[in-house]
């Protein structure tokens, strides 16, 4: 055991430790780990830090043996006595020293790179979700924009003839612009009303359709989960798009809806037209498939089951999600 002559003798031998640790931090945390570590160059990463170590070592036992050993001698016991009697060389080969040492000189390095890889990873989750976000907004905005045009078209449409059927049209869009407008920024919205939405849609496609299709919507929902907003509309929306408006002849869309605490499960056929027409939103299609895919991938990762069957006579849409419950 080494006693302490006074303060200067405490301040000096703290300092033999607290310096060879700022150095080897400085060393690992802005040299060798940017330069070596953080480009996968681990051998030289590994022999650089070894080097390094071996340095402050060799600079460590030399003030120790040249300075204290002379300086406090007179405070060791006589085991530390018997020790600074050692040479340099049998010092610097003496490896339960080294590690011993190597392990103090190590250990703020250690706690720095932990707090800083901690600090980079809270980060990196941070800009991932504000590029999560950002995608997800801009693929809402892209599919807004799209169903509102459409649905103006079908006004527009009534209008011009004069129909009975426009205010009830104005009505159901008002209460669905009310809710895509305000009403569904939240990453996952209640179940109930996106049926609503899309009951609002039908109606609206059934007016301006009217006996050229049939629609079936069978609703076996739970309300009380939630789903990501516009998700199921979107297939809707291709349904009547590729499968009603170039059809000749009547159309027939049939919507099954289930859900539970822990499953909601979508399923959309429609006819495809009889007569071949040069489909010219064939683009657009592709779009509104690769946004609601894009947004299945942020919102439910790895979590969802998309199935799509275009057959002969028709075009088939399976979709399992997990449900949020409420």
């Amino acid at each position: 055991m080494v006693f302490f002559r006074d303060y200067k003798h405490l301040t000096e031998s703290t300092f033999t430790i607290i310096v060879p640790q700022i150095i080897l931090a400085y060393v690992l945390l802005d040299f060798l780990i940017p330069k070596f570590l953080n480009q996968k160059k681990y051998a030289l990463f590994i022999a650089s830090t070894l080097f390094t170590l071996i340095i402050i070592f060799m600079c460590y036992v030399a003030v120790r043996q040249y300075y204290f050993d002379v300086e406090y001698i007179d405070t060791y016991n006589e085991i530390a006595k018997g020790f600074a009697l050692r040479s340099y060389g049998e010092r610097l080969m003496d490896m339960n020293m080294f590690f011993s040492k190597t392990v103090k000189f190590l250990t703020p390095a250690a706690l720095l790179f932990t707090y800083r890889l901690f600090k980079n990873q809270q980060s990196l989750l941070q800009l991932r979700e504000q590029k999560r976000l950002a995608e997800l907004s801009a693929l809402k905005n892209q599919l807004n924009p799209h169903f509102l045009f459409n649905t103006l078209n079908n006004l527009y449409a009534l209008a011009i003839e004069r129909s009975d059927k426009t205010p009830e049209v104005i009505e159901r869009l008002s209460e669905m612009l009310d809710y895509m407008l305000y009403r569904c920024k939240d990453d996952y919205v209640s179940l109930e009303k996106e049926v609503n939405l899309i009951e609002n849609y039908l109606a609206l496609e059934k007016i301006r359709y009217g006996k050229r299709v049939a629609i079936e919507f069978e609703n076996n929902s739970n309300g009380n989960v939630k789903i990501a907003p516009l998700i199921l509309l979107t297939f809707i929306e291709n349904a009547f798009k590729h499968g009603v408006s170039q059809e000749l002849d009547q159309a027939s869309i049939r919507i099954l809806l289930n859900s539970n605490d822990e499953e909601i499960s979508f399923m959309i056929t429609n006819t495809k037209p009889n007569t071949i027409v040069q489909n010219k939103n064939v683009s657009s299609e592709a779009l509104g498939l690769e946004n609601v895919t894009k947004q299945l991938n942020l919102l439910y990762p790895e979590a969802y089951e998309l199935v799509i069957n275009d057959l002969s006579n028709s075009y088939e849409v399976h979709l399992s999600i997990p449900s949020y419950v409420v």
